[in-house]
């Protein structure tokens, strides 16, 4: 029986050794002398202003609900699909209505994203006047420093 997992624990053995291995070479090697550019938050080469804990628009939770609605959608389908075109009646009917029931609460989903306009990104027409203001830089911001090839 210890015989048939044998491969695979030595796989996970040598996965966590190779793990351990980077890690602590990387720990090891690797420079100490902290700076306050290295301790600044990454900003895709952007030099980093204003508050790291702004809210986000409810817009970016409702692309994710989004996301997995179409995610799930593709994966559930395909993999029902294969297995439909070679299955007995009974499983037809029966696999058919779930999906039917399926399908209607993803279209209302959707229709909720649509409706709420979660795929609408034009903020100018969803905030109010005195919200659109705050959005832009201020003028005491640090412009983004000019990259060159």
């Amino acid at each position: 029986m210890f015989g048939e997992f044998l491969p695979l624990l030595i796989l996970v053995a040598v996965a966590a050794l190779v793990c351990t291995i980077m890690v602590a070479g990387s720990w090891v090697l690797g420079p100490k002398k902290q700076t306050p550019y290295k301790s600044s938050p990454y900003e895709c080469g952007v030099e980093p202003f204003g508050d790291a804990r702004e809210r986000f628009p409810i817009k970016f939770y409702l692309v994710a609900i989004l996301f997995v609605l179409f995610d799930i959608e593709v994966v559930f389908l395909w993999s029902w699909l294969t297995v439909f075109r070679n299955a007995p009646i009974d499983f037809m009917i029966f696999s058919g209505l779930a999906v039917l029931v399926y399908m209607i609460l993803w279209i209302i989903g959707d229709w909720y994203a649509i409706k709420v306009g979660a795929i609408d990104w034009d903020e100018a027409t969803s905030l109010a006047p005195e919200k659109l203001e705050a959005t832009v830089r201020p003028e005491s911001a640090p412009q983004p420093r000019e990259v060159r090839a």
